[in-house]
Protein backbone atom coordinates (compact mmCIF):
# COMPACT_ATOMS: atom_id res chain seq x y z
CA UNK A 1 0.00 0.00 0.00
CA UNK A 2 3.08 2.18 -0.01
CA UNK A 3 2.96 4.88 -2.54
CA UNK A 4 6.03 5.77 -4.32
CA UNK A 5 5.89 9.33 -3.11
CA UNK A 6 5.79 8.20 0.65
CA UNK A 7 8.00 5.22 1.09
CA UNK A 8 7.06 3.88 4.00
CA UNK A 9 8.16 0.56 6.30
CA UNK A 10 5.98 -2.46 5.60
CA UNK A 11 5.18 -4.04 9.45
CA UNK A 12 6.45 -7.38 8.51
CA UNK A 13 10.63 -6.93 8.10
CA UNK A 14 11.17 -9.82 10.16
CA UNK A 15 9.10 -12.69 8.19
CA UNK A 16 5.67 -13.83 8.97
CA UNK A 17 5.67 -14.02 12.54
CA UNK A 18 2.59 -16.77 12.61
CA UNK A 19 5.17 -19.32 11.61
CA UNK A 20 6.10 -18.95 14.94
CA UNK A 21 2.93 -18.24 16.95
CA UNK A 22 0.73 -20.94 15.06
CA UNK A 23 3.52 -23.47 13.25
CA UNK A 24 1.59 -26.75 11.19
CA UNK A 25 2.12 -28.41 14.18
CA UNK A 26 0.63 -26.51 16.71
CA UNK A 27 -2.76 -28.22 18.12
CA UNK A 28 -5.27 -25.92 19.44
CA UNK A 29 -8.78 -27.34 20.50
CA UNK A 30 -12.01 -26.49 19.35
CA UNK A 31 -12.60 -24.48 22.24
CA UNK A 32 -9.19 -22.47 21.93
CA UNK A 33 -10.17 -22.04 18.49
CA UNK A 34 -13.79 -21.03 19.19
CA UNK A 35 -11.95 -18.41 21.12
CA UNK A 36 -9.72 -16.78 18.87
CA UNK A 37 -12.12 -16.99 16.21
CA UNK A 38 -15.06 -15.24 18.17
CA UNK A 39 -12.01 -12.49 18.85
CA UNK A 40 -10.86 -12.04 15.54
CA UNK A 41 -14.83 -12.23 14.37
CA UNK A 42 -15.44 -9.43 16.39
CA UNK A 43 -12.47 -7.38 15.68
CA UNK A 44 -13.19 -8.10 11.94
CA UNK A 45 -16.72 -6.46 12.61
CA UNK A 46 -15.40 -3.50 14.66
CA UNK A 47 -12.78 -2.28 11.80
CA UNK A 48 -15.60 -2.51 8.99
CA UNK A 49 -17.67 -0.49 11.18
CA UNK A 50 -15.08 2.55 11.67
CA UNK A 51 -14.84 2.72 7.66
CA UNK A 52 -15.91 6.17 7.28
CA UNK A 53 -18.99 6.49 4.84
CA UNK A 54 -17.70 9.57 3.09
CA UNK A 55 -14.12 10.78 2.28
CA UNK A 56 -15.36 14.21 4.35
CA UNK A 57 -16.21 11.95 7.47
CA UNK A 58 -12.03 10.90 7.57
CA UNK A 59 -10.74 13.31 10.25
CA UNK A 60 -13.42 14.78 11.52
CA UNK A 61 -13.41 14.81 15.20
CA UNK A 62 -16.57 12.99 15.37
CA UNK A 63 -14.79 10.11 13.28
CA UNK A 64 -11.53 10.04 15.09
CA UNK A 65 -13.80 10.30 18.64
CA UNK A 66 -15.68 6.79 17.19
CA UNK A 67 -11.95 5.56 16.33
CA UNK A 68 -10.92 5.96 19.85
CA UNK A 69 -13.79 4.50 21.46
CA UNK A 70 -13.15 1.32 18.99
CA UNK A 71 -9.78 1.16 20.44
CA UNK A 72 -11.29 1.18 23.84
CA UNK A 73 -13.42 -1.46 23.00
CA UNK A 74 -10.81 -3.54 21.12
CA UNK A 75 -8.56 -3.39 24.13
CA UNK A 76 -11.78 -4.46 26.28
CA UNK A 77 -12.15 -7.20 23.83
CA UNK A 78 -8.44 -9.31 24.53
CA UNK A 79 -8.88 -8.62 28.80
CA UNK A 80 -12.42 -10.53 27.93
CA UNK A 81 -10.39 -13.35 25.47
CA UNK A 82 -7.61 -13.65 28.79
CA UNK A 83 -10.51 -14.13 30.87
CA UNK A 84 -12.17 -16.50 28.94
CA UNK A 85 -8.08 -18.58 28.73
CA UNK A 86 -7.91 -18.79 32.70
CA UNK A 87 -4.20 -18.61 31.42
CA UNK A 88 -2.51 -17.76 35.27
CA UNK A 89 -0.17 -15.17 34.82
CA UNK A 90 3.00 -17.17 36.61
CA UNK A 91 2.70 -19.15 32.96
CA UNK A 92 3.05 -16.65 31.10
CA UNK A 93 6.55 -16.04 29.59
CA UNK A 94 8.65 -13.61 30.60
CA UNK A 95 9.61 -12.24 27.38
CA UNK A 96 5.32 -11.50 27.09
CA UNK A 97 5.19 -9.57 30.02
CA UNK A 98 8.45 -7.45 29.21
CA UNK A 99 6.76 -6.81 25.70
CA UNK A 100 3.09 -5.99 27.51
CA UNK A 101 5.06 -3.56 30.14
CA UNK A 102 7.36 -2.20 27.65
CA UNK A 103 4.19 -1.43 25.10
CA UNK A 104 1.52 0.04 28.13
CA UNK A 105 4.01 2.45 28.91
CA UNK A 106 4.52 3.38 25.58
CA UNK A 107 0.78 3.66 24.59
CA UNK A 108 0.09 6.22 28.06
CA UNK A 109 2.80 8.22 26.14
CA UNK A 110 1.12 7.89 22.94
CA UNK A 111 -2.71 9.21 25.07
CA UNK A 112 -0.34 12.12 26.66
CA UNK A 113 1.01 13.29 23.59
CA UNK A 114 -2.90 13.51 22.03
CA UNK A 115 -4.26 15.16 25.32
CA UNK A 116 -1.60 17.63 25.32
CA UNK A 117 -2.41 18.63 21.57
CA UNK A 118 -6.61 18.56 22.53
CA UNK A 119 -5.44 21.26 25.16
CA UNK A 120 -3.40 23.31 22.67
CA UNK A 121 -6.25 23.23 20.35
CA UNK A 122 -8.69 23.95 23.33
CA UNK A 123 -6.26 26.79 24.14
CA UNK A 124 -6.02 28.55 20.57
CA UNK A 125 -10.24 28.80 21.04
CA UNK A 126 -9.79 31.50 23.61
CA UNK A 127 -8.47 34.14 20.47
CA UNK A 128 -11.56 33.02 18.78
CA UNK A 129 -13.95 33.93 21.83
CA UNK A 130 -11.60 36.93 22.36
CA UNK A 131 -12.08 38.01 18.41
CA UNK A 132 -16.30 37.54 18.56
CA UNK A 133 -16.60 39.60 21.45
CA UNK A 134 -14.83 42.62 20.40
CA UNK A 135 -16.60 42.30 17.19
CA UNK A 136 -19.98 42.90 18.39
CA UNK A 137 -18.67 46.34 19.52
CA UNK A 138 -19.05 49.79 17.75
CA UNK A 139 -15.21 50.98 18.23
CA UNK A 140 -12.14 51.49 16.65
CA UNK A 141 -10.41 49.48 19.59
CA UNK A 142 -12.37 46.79 19.36
CA UNK A 143 -11.79 46.11 15.88
CA UNK A 144 -7.94 46.05 16.78
CA UNK A 145 -8.53 43.93 19.58
CA UNK A 146 -10.11 42.40 17.19
CA UNK A 147 -8.15 41.85 14.44
CA UNK A 148 -5.35 40.88 16.90
CA UNK A 149 -7.37 38.30 18.32
CA UNK A 150 -7.88 37.04 14.88
CA UNK A 151 -4.01 37.16 13.86
CA UNK A 152 -2.88 35.29 17.29
CA UNK A 153 -5.35 32.27 16.21
CA UNK A 154 -3.41 32.52 13.11
CA UNK A 155 -0.21 32.00 14.28
CA UNK A 156 -1.18 29.54 17.47
CA UNK A 157 -2.90 26.69 15.29
CA UNK A 158 0.69 27.01 12.55
CA UNK A 159 2.65 26.46 15.59
CA UNK A 160 3.77 22.85 15.95
CA UNK A 161 3.77 20.77 19.31
CA UNK A 162 6.75 19.10 19.54
CA UNK A 163 5.20 15.96 21.63
CA UNK A 164 3.48 14.83 18.43
CA UNK A 165 7.21 14.27 16.80
CA UNK A 166 7.93 11.97 20.02
CA UNK A 167 4.98 10.23 18.42
CA UNK A 168 6.43 8.90 16.02
CA UNK A 169 9.52 7.87 17.10
CA UNK A 170 7.30 5.90 19.93
CA UNK A 171 5.41 4.03 17.29
CA UNK A 172 8.34 3.37 15.06
CA UNK A 173 9.55 1.66 18.28
CA UNK A 174 6.23 0.07 18.79
CA UNK A 175 6.53 -1.62 15.57
CA UNK A 176 9.77 -3.68 16.45
CA UNK A 177 7.46 -5.92 18.61
CA UNK A 178 5.32 -7.03 15.82
CA UNK A 179 7.30 -9.86 15.26
CA UNK A 180 6.93 -11.93 18.24
CA UNK A 181 8.38 -14.40 20.00
CA UNK A 182 8.02 -18.55 19.71
CA UNK A 183 5.72 -19.94 22.05
CA UNK A 184 6.01 -23.55 23.15
CA UNK A 185 4.02 -25.65 25.00
CA UNK A 186 1.38 -23.31 25.31
CA UNK A 187 -1.56 -23.92 23.40
CA UNK A 188 -3.30 -20.91 25.02
CA UNK A 189 -0.51 -18.71 25.44
CA UNK A 190 -0.58 -18.94 21.08
CA UNK A 191 -4.03 -18.11 21.18
CA UNK A 192 -3.26 -14.96 23.39
CA UNK A 193 -0.22 -13.68 21.43
CA UNK A 194 -2.12 -13.69 18.56
CA UNK A 195 -5.17 -12.07 19.49
CA UNK A 196 -2.51 -9.86 20.71
CA UNK A 197 -0.72 -9.08 18.02
CA UNK A 198 -4.38 -8.00 16.41
CA UNK A 199 -4.78 -5.73 18.81
CA UNK A 200 -1.09 -3.82 18.33
CA UNK A 201 -1.19 -3.49 14.46
CA UNK A 202 -5.29 -1.92 14.54
CA UNK A 203 -3.76 0.40 17.36
CA UNK A 204 -0.28 1.34 16.34
CA UNK A 205 -2.25 1.75 12.50
CA UNK A 206 -4.94 4.63 14.59
CA UNK A 207 -1.98 5.76 16.84
CA UNK A 208 -0.28 6.70 13.22
CA UNK A 209 -2.98 8.28 11.62
CA UNK A 210 -4.16 10.43 15.05
CA UNK A 211 -0.46 11.50 15.31
CA UNK A 212 -0.46 12.37 11.10
CA UNK A 213 -3.71 14.18 11.69
CA UNK A 214 -2.83 16.36 14.60
CA UNK A 215 0.64 17.13 13.15
CA UNK A 216 -1.35 17.54 9.20
CA UNK A 217 1.49 15.77 7.82
CA UNK A 218 1.28 12.85 6.31
CA UNK A 219 5.46 11.53 5.79
CA UNK A 220 5.61 9.41 8.55
CA UNK A 221 2.04 8.14 8.13
CA UNK A 222 2.05 4.22 8.58
CA UNK A 223 1.18 1.60 6.30
CA UNK A 224 1.00 -1.92 7.90
CA UNK A 225 -0.05 -5.20 6.33
CA UNK A 226 -0.98 -8.38 8.30
CA UNK A 227 -1.00 -11.46 6.94
CA UNK A 228 -4.07 -13.59 5.07
CA UNK A 229 -4.03 -15.47 7.66
CA UNK A 230 -5.96 -13.29 10.15
CA UNK A 231 -9.64 -13.15 9.73
CA UNK A 232 -9.62 -9.14 10.43
CA UNK A 233 -6.83 -8.92 7.97
CA UNK A 234 -8.85 -7.79 4.76
CA UNK A 235 -11.15 -5.26 6.49
CA UNK A 236 -8.04 -3.59 8.31
CA UNK A 237 -6.56 -3.53 4.52
CA UNK A 238 -9.72 -1.45 3.83
CA UNK A 239 -10.01 0.79 6.40
CA UNK A 240 -5.97 1.90 6.17
CA UNK A 241 -6.55 2.14 2.87
CA UNK A 242 -9.24 4.35 2.55
CA UNK A 243 -8.19 6.41 5.74
CA UNK A 244 -4.99 7.23 4.35
CA UNK A 245 -5.18 7.81 1.07
CA UNK A 246 -7.63 10.60 2.02
CA UNK A 247 -4.96 11.87 4.71
CA UNK A 248 -2.26 12.20 2.01
CA UNK A 249 -4.33 14.20 -0.27
CA UNK A 250 -5.33 16.14 2.38
CA UNK A 251 -2.22 17.11 3.42
CA UNK A 252 -0.76 17.38 -0.10
CA UNK A 253 -3.36 20.08 -0.60
CA UNK A 254 -1.28 22.73 1.83
CA UNK A 255 -3.93 23.13 4.33
CA UNK A 256 -3.30 24.66 7.85
CA UNK A 257 -4.36 21.04 9.31
CA UNK A 258 -6.19 17.94 8.29
CA UNK A 259 -8.88 18.24 11.03
CA UNK A 260 -12.14 18.74 9.18
CA UNK A 261 -13.56 20.98 12.40
CA UNK A 262 -10.34 23.17 12.97
CA UNK A 263 -9.95 23.64 8.75
CA UNK A 264 -13.63 25.13 8.85
CA UNK A 265 -13.11 27.59 11.81
CA UNK A 266 -9.58 28.62 9.96
CA UNK A 267 -11.87 29.23 7.15
CA UNK A 268 -14.44 31.05 8.66
CA UNK A 269 -11.15 33.41 10.28
CA UNK A 270 -9.62 33.88 7.50
CA UNK A 271 -12.72 35.82 5.77
CA UNK A 272 -13.24 37.58 8.68
CA UNK A 273 -9.60 38.96 8.98
CA UNK A 274 -9.27 41.03 5.73
CA UNK A 275 -13.40 42.41 6.64
CA UNK A 276 -11.95 43.47 10.33
CA UNK A 277 -8.63 44.85 8.93
CA UNK A 278 -10.00 47.91 6.74
CA UNK A 279 -11.59 49.05 9.81
CA UNK A 280 -15.72 48.33 9.36
CA UNK A 281 -17.78 51.05 9.30
CA UNK A 282 -21.47 51.07 10.65
CA UNK A 283 -22.70 50.87 6.45
CA UNK A 284 -20.00 48.09 6.12
CA UNK A 285 -20.84 46.33 9.77
CA UNK A 286 -24.00 44.10 7.52
CA UNK A 287 -21.13 42.24 5.85
CA UNK A 288 -19.52 41.61 8.62
CA UNK A 289 -22.91 39.69 10.26
CA UNK A 290 -22.74 36.14 8.38
CA UNK A 291 -18.70 35.56 8.62
CA UNK A 292 -18.63 36.71 11.98
CA UNK A 293 -22.02 33.73 12.71
CA UNK A 294 -20.27 31.15 10.89
CA UNK A 295 -16.99 31.93 13.08
CA UNK A 296 -19.52 31.48 15.98
CA UNK A 297 -20.78 28.46 14.60
CA UNK A 298 -17.40 26.89 13.72
CA UNK A 299 -16.30 27.49 17.07
CA UNK A 300 -18.77 25.98 18.97
CA UNK A 301 -18.20 22.71 16.97
CA UNK A 302 -14.90 22.44 17.47
CA UNK A 303 -15.42 22.68 21.07
CA UNK A 304 -18.01 20.09 20.77
CA UNK A 305 -15.67 18.04 19.29
CA UNK A 306 -12.55 18.41 21.35
CA UNK A 307 -14.19 17.91 24.41
CA UNK A 308 -15.97 14.63 22.92
CA UNK A 309 -12.46 13.43 21.88
CA UNK A 310 -10.59 14.20 25.16
CA UNK A 311 -13.09 12.40 27.29
CA UNK A 312 -12.39 9.35 24.94
CA UNK A 313 -8.58 9.88 25.02
CA UNK A 314 -8.94 10.05 28.86
CA UNK A 315 -11.36 6.60 28.48
CA UNK A 316 -8.66 4.70 26.34
CA UNK A 317 -5.61 5.97 28.83
CA UNK A 318 -7.30 4.45 31.83
CA UNK A 319 -8.09 1.40 30.11
CA UNK A 320 -4.36 0.66 29.59
CA UNK A 321 -3.09 1.98 32.79
CA UNK A 322 -5.39 -0.11 34.99
CA UNK A 323 -4.88 -3.02 33.16
CA UNK A 324 -0.43 -2.53 33.23
CA UNK A 325 -1.47 -2.15 36.94
CA UNK A 326 -3.78 -5.08 37.43
CA UNK A 327 -1.46 -7.41 35.62
CA UNK A 328 1.27 -5.82 37.83
CA UNK A 329 -0.69 -6.61 41.05
CA UNK A 330 -0.91 -10.40 39.90
CA UNK A 331 2.75 -10.17 39.14
CA UNK A 332 3.16 -9.80 42.73
CA UNK A 333 0.56 -12.08 44.34
CA UNK A 334 1.25 -14.76 41.73
CA UNK A 335 -2.39 -14.58 40.90
CA UNK A 336 -4.63 -14.98 37.94
CA UNK A 337 -4.45 -13.13 35.30
CA UNK A 338 -8.40 -13.35 34.34
CA UNK A 339 -8.79 -12.25 37.77
CA UNK A 340 -6.90 -8.91 36.77
CA UNK A 341 -9.14 -8.32 34.31
CA UNK A 342 -12.25 -8.90 36.52
CA UNK A 343 -11.30 -6.59 39.15
CA UNK A 344 -10.33 -3.83 36.34
CA UNK A 345 -12.55 -1.86 37.16
CA UNK A 346 -12.41 -1.54 40.00
CA UNK A 347 -8.66 -0.64 40.45
CA UNK A 348 -8.84 1.68 37.64
CA UNK A 349 -11.69 3.92 39.76
CA UNK A 350 -8.79 3.53 42.67
CA UNK A 351 -6.25 5.17 40.09
CA UNK A 352 -8.44 7.88 39.29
Amino acid sequence: MSRPQDPHRPFLPFGNPFRMILPKSSYLSPKLIALLNTFEETLTERLKKLKPRDREDVLSLSWMRFAIESLCGIHTDIKTLITALELPVCDWDDKWIDVYLDNSVKLLDICIAFTSEISRLNQGRLFLQLALHNLGGDSSKKSVRALSSLDGWRQHISSKNPRLDNCFSIMDSLTQTLDLPKIKNSAKGKVLMRAMYGVKVVTISLCSIFAAAFSGSAKKLMDLQAPNTCLWAEAFADLQTFVNTEIRSTCSSGRVTALKELEAVDASAKKLFPIVQNEVDPIEAEMLQNPRSDLGKSEEKLSQGLDLLAKEVDNFFNIILTGRDALLGNLRIGGNASDSVQNNKVEGQAVR
